[in-house]
């Protein structure tokens, strides 16, 4: 009994930390602009998320225009460097810190 518990507590704990990296996060997001696209943006991400309201990021990114929409906000990013993983991040990041949202610390 005591060995089954210590197995489904191990089990719980594992499958709990692991989840959380599945979902998408403005955390992640933001330490994704800071490694991969502040240099070639030439910016900080409050600048790059403070281009949209939450609305108008929403709408992009439904319309599926969010990679292009980066480009066009930093011409110097080669879209090739994301991952397709990380433009989740990338969006909440940018619906987090709208022009009508938080203030970024990047």
């Amino acid at each position: 009994m005591k060995k089954t518990a210590k197995t489904l507590l191990l089990s719980f704990c594992f499958l709990t930390s692991t989840a959380t990296t599945l979902w998408a996060s403005a955390p992640i997001g933001q330490k994704i602009f800071k490694k991969k696209l502040r240099k070639s943006c030439g910016f900080t991400g409050a600048h790059f998320t403070k281009q949209h309201t939450k609305a108008e990021w929403k709408e992009i990114y439904g319309a599926k225009q969010f990679p292009s929409e980066t480009k066009n906000i930093c011409p110097q990013l080669k879209l090739e460097t994301i991952k397709p993983v990380w433009w989740k991040h990338l969006y909440d990041f940018s619906l987090e810190y709208a022009k009508d949202g938080a203030i970024p610390k990047c």
